[in-house]
């Protein structure tokens, strides 16, 4: 299957008026890209963060700030493997989002959330399953994306499993997407009409976890030992057995993962 243009779905949004989004996250390596995109396209931006006077977790200040929203795209996140603490996390944020949109009459529910989570329900993947969940009973009309790994998560494991010069590359097969590529996905789906579900997106064709990290680490100019090694975790157990590549069908946009490190 061919992978869609990056700018898919542009179309789309010349019949859309101009609307305003708030965006959860908005600062991660996903939500930056999502306000570029946004704005790009001429919405007005509503920040969801501390320093615009929001506690997603207490809910404090969400009333105030989804004022006159039309749409909500939530990428807030946190990083654990502990699924106690990832799913009290995006349950307290989903639940007082929702809350607050039904409130103010948003009209439709964005939340990213990752390819094949109900195959591994662990770990952090279980926070993810807690939060599709509430998204569907929370009496807002929503859209769940369902997207693989970024790009990005090659660098991040990198940077997890360094050790005194030597890298340990967790062995697996994930089929990456560009963050931006994500993020404009999410924006196409705020512009459309909420689907009551879940759609899916992947980037171009598969790839060895171990060798992207491999790539990443030489492009650093790191010439140290990279080690593929099955590393016990939960999450990477799933990038060993297939558990959270696209099924057939799912929505594929580049760029590649070697198209994407050359342009960093």
């Amino acid at each position: 299957m061919d992978a869609a243009p990056v700018h898919a779905g542009r179309h789309r949004r010349e019949r859309n008026r101009t609307m305003r989004i708030a965006v959860a996250g908005g600062t991660g390596t996903l939500g930056h890209h999502i306000v570029e995109v946004a704005r790009e396209r001429g919405h007005e931006i509503v920040s969801l963060t501390r320093s615009s006077g929001v506690d997603l977790i207490a809910g404090h200040g969400l009333a105030a700030r989804l004022a006159g929203v039309d749409a909500v795209i939530d990428a807030a996140n946190i990083t654990t493997l502990s699924a106690t603490a990832s799913t009290e996390f995006f349950t307290a944020v989903t639940r007082n989002l929702l809350a607050a949109e039904r409130e103010a009459g948003v009209g439709r529910h964005v939340v990213v959330s990752i390819v094949g989570i109900d195959r591994a329900p662990e770990s952090y993947y279980a926070g993810k399953l807690a939060q599709e969940r509430e998204v569907a009973a929370g009496g807002v009309p929503y859209t769940i994306v369902r997207a693989t790994q970024f790009h990005e998560f090659a660098g991040q494991m990198a940077s997890q499993t360094s050790f005194a010069g030597v890298v340990l590359a967790p062995t697996g097969t994930f089929q990456p997407i560009a963050a931006r590529s994500v993020a404009e996905k999410l924006v196409d789906v705020a512009e459309g009409e909420p689907v009551g579900g879940t759609v899916e997106i992947a980037g171009p064709q598969p790839e060895s976890v171990s060798d992207a990290v491999r790539a990443v680490v030489r492009a650093g100019g790191k010439r140290g030992p990279v080690i593929p090694v099955a590393l016990p975790m939960p999450m990477l157990k799933a990038l060993r057995n297939g558990a959270v590549l696209p099924d057939a069908g799912t929505e594929l946009r580049g760029p590649t993962f070697a198209e994407w490190l050359a342009a960093q």
